[in-house]
């Protein structure tokens, strides 16, 4: 899927969603169906790690995923300079610098799942296979 299809199903807020709470509570759907986009540090290189938004990232099992020595939170600045784009509206895809991805299988317990589109005002649904294809994510447990 190309951002030409996806730009229709985009949904737009007047207040932002920088949280998954947020944005659940504006779309009207379960805290499970926010896939929330988040980069780490893992020996210092950025991962980008797809969470559905009920649940926390077990950093000990990315760390073991990854076989780094150590995993942390990226800061706010890495983040903008990495993906392009702020904490609270990084989506699953489309980074201006690649890396790698890490999809938590629970985002699969659902027909839909709702990712930010960018920024704090913006999502859109999409099948969770789909996304974790786009994404050119390795599914795997790191849900904690």
């Amino acid at each position: 899927m190309g951002l030409t299809e996806l730009l229709p199903r985009v949904r737009r807020f007047p207040e932002a969603t920088r949280t998954a709470q947020e944005a659940a509570a504006a779309i009207g759907c379960e805290l499970s169906q926010i896939c929330k986009s988040l980069i780490f540090a893992a020996d210092g290189v950025p991962v980008l790690v797809l969470m559905d938004g009920s649940s926390r990232v077990d950093l000990d099992l990315v760390r073991e995923e990854l076989g780094a020595e150590k995993v942390t939170r990226a800061k706010a600045d890495v983040v903008r300079e990495f993906t392009g784009y702020a904490i609270g509206g990084v989506p699953p895809f489309g980074h201006v610098n690649k890396t790698r991805v890490l999809a938590d299988r629970s985002l699969l317990n659902h027909d839909t799942v709702w990712a930010a589109a960018g920024n704090p005002y913006a999502v859109f649904p999409m099948e969770p296979k789909e996304l974790v294809s786009h994404a050119g994510a390795a599914l795997v447990d790191v849900r904690a």
